[in-house]
């Protein structure tokens, strides 16, 4: 069985009970050292087989797969499975070969990056969206940054985007918004070593310049976490608040 375990954003207490019990078994363990901290790896038996997936293509992570078919493998990625960790083509892999597998949710960084901040990405009259995308670079994206910006009333973040923040900066500003739209980074989220830089769209970027890692770019004026209008949930309404005093 092929277990791809989402090993969190970074803090090996953030590993799910699941994923942790699963990487407790595991004969093998491939993991993607590049985002997942080693530290997550405490969980594995001394005698398994950790290998890291970094450099690896492909062909080489199918073969992998396929050669411990017949024995319990967790296949480790950062974050959740279902973002940006290509677990899809994997799948489609085993599916073909007939091999057994089951994904195991895991907390994505920009869980992670909020937990940290103190913060809500759904506040009530400013955002009740939250988009998750990345600056085109290398790797395309077949949304235009364009339109996911025109979504101004979202809470924006964007993960594998830190060296293309002057790209993001650019198109911003021409957009029309203002230069202290508040932007904020978290690199590292949850790790030993996260850092937090707060600042506004026009003068984030040199703040950050040192990064080359893991970051999240946060974007939007949810980040001033102040409601426009109370919430529904928690507000008597005015008529039946009339009523009562009556």
């Amino acid at each position: 069985m092929i277990y791809f375990i989402g090993a969190g954003s970074g803090d090996p207490e953030l590993v799910t009970i699941k994923a942790q019990k699963i990487m407790q078994k595991a004969d093998a363990v491939l993991y993607t050292g590049s985002l997942v901290p080693k530290e997550v790896l405490m969980w594995c038996r001394d005698d398994a087989l950790i290998v890291d997936s970094q450099g690896m293509k492909y062909p080489e992570i199918f073969a992998f797969l396929e050669k411990y078919r017949d024995k319990i493998v967790a296949r480790v990625h950062t974050g959740d499975p279902s973002i940006y960790s290509t677990i899809a083509k994997q799948i489609s892999f085993l599916k073909q070969k007939g091999i057994e597998y089951e994904v195991v949710a895991g907390i994505t960084a920009c869980f992670g990056a909020s937990a940290s901040l103190g913060i809500e990405y759904t506040i009530p009259g400013v955002s009740q969206t939250l988009i998750i995308s990345r600056v085109e670079g290398r790797t395309p994206n077949p949304e235009s940054l364009e339109n996911i910006l025109s979504c101004r009333n979202s809470s924006l973040v964007f993960y594998l985007s830190i060296l293309l923040l002057k790209k993001l900066k650019k198109k911003a500003l021409e957009m029309g918004y203002s230069p202290n739209t508040p932007c904020w980074v978290v690199e590292k989220a949850t790790w030993e070593d996260e850092a937090i830089y707060k600042g506004t769209i026009s003068d984030i970027e040199e703040q950050v310049s040192h990064i080359r890692g893991v970051a999240l770019i946060l974007l939007g004026d949810f980040l001033y976490q102040e409601e426009s209008e109370e919430s529904h949930l928690y507000v008597k309404p005015l008529v039946k608040e009339l009523k009562a005093k009556k």
